[in-house]
């Protein structure tokens, strides 16, 4: 697997996740247990992960719909 982005807005991380479903392009969400122990405020950002044969594709999903990378 292969990090695509990584964002503390947890808004950013679902939009993401909808737009790569939308294109049959599996992700899965890592740091959130982190992010849950944090108390919400922001500090430890969450990451999405896509496989390694789709990162290509899913970068240009994310290109296409502005969505900042945060790497």
């Amino acid at each position: 697997m292969k990090e695509l982005l990584r964002s503390t807005d947890p808004t950013i991380i679902a939009f993401a996740s909808a737009l790569l479903q939308g294109e049959d392009i599996d992700c899965f969400q890592m740091d959130v247990n982190m992010s849950i122990l944090e108390g919400g405020i922001g500090i430890f950002p969450r990451r999405l992960m896509v496989r390694d044969g789709d990162h290509e594709a899913a970068l240009r999903v994310m290109s296409d719909n502005e969505i900042p990378l945060g790497l």
